[in-house]
């Protein structure tokens, strides 16, 4: 993960979070139109995750630093790259393609995402939830049984067994448990000061809303239930409401040590 602090540059891929540190009066950072807040931190600091969309144009920016007022007290360049995602096909069968969510899925998955709690939770490193490599990686463009699906995908995808248990990244809150038709049985925890993480496809639960999880806690069972063509994770990471690269945050090898070729068959889903 990249970092700048209140006087310097910093050069980031599309898809991955700029850790912003700042001293008072700092409270808050922006980049183009989003802005997020900065949160004092143990060593006196101030500390924000500024996320840089996957489908965010290579090129140099301005990042702004704020005082309590809005009034900008410093300004830095930040440089984002091209991080080249490739393409992957999904071959599904018609009845998983024609699947539609369930009433509410959409803004409940949505209001998670942008969840922003005062306490933060999290410490690095962090757990992969299940053990193994990625099948799908973050940013590809999916195609489903040849056609374009017209987003790029929002995690890491990791193929499990039927009832292997799936653990939580980070200590946190958990803040979903639904059975979503799309998504599946999922979970989602709140990691704190704008850090959120999302499994998918589960079989089973193994927590409630509102639980305490600590960091490799088991929060369900994997499985295939909603848009899914086999057993698996899908695992998203999302800071201040955009999904980001959760390969920031834990090293998770390619299955057969390659990486997705445009339009390679892929066991996966969401």
């Amino acid at each position: 993960m990249a970092a700048v602090a209140a006087v310097k540059a910093a050069s980031v891929r599309q898809g991955d979070v700029l850790r912003v540190t700042a001293k008072a009066p700092a409270e808050s950072a922006r980049l183009l139109e989003r802005s997020i807040r900065l949160f004092p931190q143990p060593n006196g600091e101030r500390l924000g995750l500024m996320p840089v969309p996957a489908d965010q144009k290579p090129g140099t920016y301005r990042l702004e630093i704020l005082d309590g007022q809005n009034t900008v007290v410093r300004r830095n360049q930040v440089t984002v790259r091209n991080a080249h995602f490739l393409k992957q096909n999904v071959r599904l069968k018609p009845e998983i393609e024609t699947l539609k969510p369930a009433p509410g899925e959409v803004e409940t998955a949505a209001a998670l995402r942008k969840t922003v709690s005062d306490v933060r939770y999290w410490r690095e490193p962090f757990a992969v939830p299940v053990r193994g490599c990625m099948s799908s990686p973050f940013g590809v463009q999916r195609y489903y049984n040849g056609k374009a699906g017209g987003n790029y995908h929002s995690g890491l995808d990791l193929p499990a067994k039927e009832g292997d248990p799936v653990h939580t990244m980070a200590d946190g809150v958990v803040r979903l448990v639904r059975p979503f038709n799309v998504h599946g049985n999922t979970v989602g925890v709140d990691h704190g000061q704008g850090l959120v993480s999302m499994y998918l496809h589960l079989s089973k639960f193994a927590v409630a809303e509102g639980a305490a999880v600590k960091k490799g806690d088991v929060v369900g069972y994997a499985g295939s239930t909603g848009r899914s063509t086999a057993p698996h994770v899908h695992w998203s990471v999302f800071a201040n409401g955009v999904s980001t690269n959760p390969l920031q945050w834990a090293a998770v090898k390619p299955c057969g040590g390659k990486k997705p070729l445009k339009r390679r068959k892929s066991a996966g889903g969401e």
